[in-house]
């Protein structure tokens, strides 16, 4: 196991946004890209980590230590891929759609003949 000086433990409401992500054998996984919380209860819900696959989503259970300089998770890096799940954002998974994408491009494609002829 590495050691890394991740600092002073913090809120995750206050963690920033490029911290390095590391697994439990101190591996960089990625970086944070943004935290969840379950508003109502108050609570860590979990955080969405940028890694070289595409952004992937970590449960708060599987997040063992947020601190000023890294967060640490509870599994090794060989096990990374079952842990992490894939985050895709609400236009990536619209844009799936065929038909959606050329709604999308009529829309556009009016909108600019309309500032066009302002």
């Amino acid at each position: 196991m590495t050691d890394h000086d991740d600092g002073h433990a913090i809120s995750y409401k206050v963690l920033r946004r490029g911290t390095p992500v590391r697994s439990s054998d101190g591996v960089q996984l990625g970086t944070v890209r943004r935290t969840h919380e379950a508003a109502r209860e108050n609570i860590f819900d979990g955080i969405d980590v940028d890694t070289p696959d595409g952004v992937r989503f970590v449960d708060a259970p599987e997040v063992a230590r947020v601190a000023e300089r890294g967060v640490t998770l509870t599994f090794p890096a060989a096990e990374a891929s079952r842990h992490m799940v894939e985050r895709e954002s609400s236009l990536a998974r619209s844009m799936r759609n065929a038909r959606t994408v050329r709604r999308a491009r009529r829309m556009g494609d009016r909108l600019r003949e309309r500032w066009d002829r302002r």
